[in-house]
């Protein structure tokens, strides 16, 4: 396989369309419509559906691409390998994670980590969205909630249950709920993406409508009114162990229900090639997870 056609396969679905791919290329329109058709051909498959402005992964291509991303990264690193300036991680490092995770977990450990690799580069695209990386070309997704993608690797990063919460003053003066059903008698701070917060009992699972006070559609800002003492809210182990350690909020326990284990995932497109860059960044967030 000619690892040329599979960079040009790579460099147009970057792009979006041929001609943009073509200027980065610095060749010609023609030229990598060849390519790419070369290597549709050599693989018996078509990758891309073409319109004249745009073009579109067909499910054979959403299948190829971490495979040819990892060819291409694979021959770079090969290139690198013995040069004398090499110096670490390099390339473009393109991560999505939830916004509160990223910016209490991930924009931290990023200068030093840009500072120890200068060739490294990041995009952090911090979003409740669970976005498709493998279309989307990302080498990692952060997720918290369950995993469903049985196509992505995952790596697991860190335990990290669901967690009942409330400041400590606030629950001196308004007392601590024991059970489930003492929870309508309290103000409820609640997500909004979460119209149900989640408990386990007996081996299943139960989900409660919270009377909720306030909702917010981010975790910093459920956390900042709980730490305030507006009332209680059902956050993870990750978003609030600072808090916690500082005295800033108490994890509550019902004696009727648990809280169901969850966990911190790093979901990578493909488990054949890992670029260095992709490990230099799992090993930099494992650590400041406590994970190592």
């Amino acid at each position: 396989m000619n690892l040329k056609d599979v960079e040009v396969f790579c460099t147009i679905v970057a792009a979006g369309n041929l001609t943009k791919a073509a200027r980065i290329l610095g060749s010609t329109a023609m030229t990598v419509s060849r390519r790419l058709a070369l290597l549709e051909s050599e693989l018996g498959v078509r990758l891309l559906q073409r319109t004249t402005r745009a073009v579109s992964l067909t499910s054979e291509g959403e299948e190829f691409l971490p495979y040819a991303r990892a060819m291409a990264e694979a021959e770079q690193t090969a290139k690198n390998m013995f040069s004398a300036d090499a110096r670490g991680a390099f390339g473009l490092l393109r991560v999505t994670a939830p916004s509160g995770f990223g910016r209490r977990n991930i924009l931290p450990l990023l200068p030093g980590l840009m500072a120890e690799n200068p060739e490294l580069k990041i995009e952090l695209n911090l979003s409740e969205e669970a976005v498709d990386i493998v279309a989307q070309g990302y080498d990692i997704a952060i997720r918290l909630a369950p995993l469903k993608d049985s196509r992505l690797v995952a790596h697991k990063l860190a335990d990290n249950p669901r967690v009942l919460c409330a400041s400590p003053a606030w629950l001196r003066q308004k007392g601590t709920p024991q059970t489930l059903a003492d929870l309508k008698n309290y103000p409820c701070l609640k997500l909004s993406a979460l119209p149900y917060w989640s408990f386990e009992k007996d081996g299943g699972q139960i989900g409660y409508a919270p009377d909720a006070h306030f909702t917010c559609t981010s975790v910093e800002g459920v956390r900042e009114m709980c730490v305030a003492g507006a009332g209680i809210a059902q956050l993870t182990e990750l978003d609030i162990r600072d808090e916690v350690a500082q005295g800033e909020l108490v994890a509550l326990k019902l004696e009727d229900v648990t809280m169901p284990a969850l966990a911190a995932w790093a979901l990578l497109p493909s488990r054949h090639y890992t670029p260095r860059r992709v490990t230099a960044f799992l090993a930099a967030l494992k650590q400041s997870l406590g994970c190592e």
